[in-house]
């Protein structure tokens, strides 16, 4: 059982056919220190050895689930719909943990459920080019993203009130963060 000061996290990674990178997202979810994670797949039907990749690594995963779905924010609506912890971080395929991430985020010792915990990331374009994308306050939601989504630790009970909506087809985690920030 965990207290308030070892919060469990979701982390939730969405998939679709992403044999060449899921297995790099998925060592750095497995590798991180803090190991009260939950960790949950949500694939969209892949036709390539994506679940494979997934079923190597079975003991590490809570949930995995591959069944076509009405795109990217209906997908991660299915992982908000099966996590249990505390906080949740949306980390798809391609995408890496910093090694400590989840263990710099508990040592915050977040006592609240609706308080969005952000980072810094870091934007990879694969030719090189990489870009540090600091976070931003809390009122810069005004604006945009104070942060990359990747770097964004939600209140699970805040995803599970709210959900991304499906009408918006690029903009609903703007549209999340916003209403969550309220």
């Amino acid at each position: 059982m965990h207290n308030h000061l070892t919060p469990k996290f979701s982390v939730i990674t969405v998939t679709y056919n992403a044999e060449a990178v899921l297995e790099d997202t998925i060592q750095s979810v497995i590798s991180q220190t803090y190991h009260h994670v939950e960790y949950i797949i949500v694939d969209g039907g892949s036709k390539d050895k994506t679940l494979s990749i997934a079923d190597r690594y079975k003991s590490h995963i809570a949930q995995v689930v591959s069944e076509p779905d009405k795109g990217l924010y209906d997908a991660m609506n299915k992982g908000i719909a099966m996590a249990q912890g505390k906080f949740a971080l949306f980390l798809n395929s391609g995408d890496i943990f910093h090694q400590d991430a989840a263990n710099f985020v508990r040592k915050l010792k977040m006592q609240k459920d609706n308080v969005m915990i952000t980072g810094d990331a870091l934007l990879d374009f694969g030719d090189g080019h990489k870009i540090k994308r600091r976070a931003k306050p809390g009122w810069y939601i005004y604006h945009s993203l104070p942060a990359s989504h990747q770097a964004i630790f939600f209140p699970v009970s805040g995803l599970k009130k709210w959900r991304y909506d499906l009408e918006y087809k690029v903009s609903s985690d703007y549209a999340l963060a916003a209403k969550m920030y309220k």
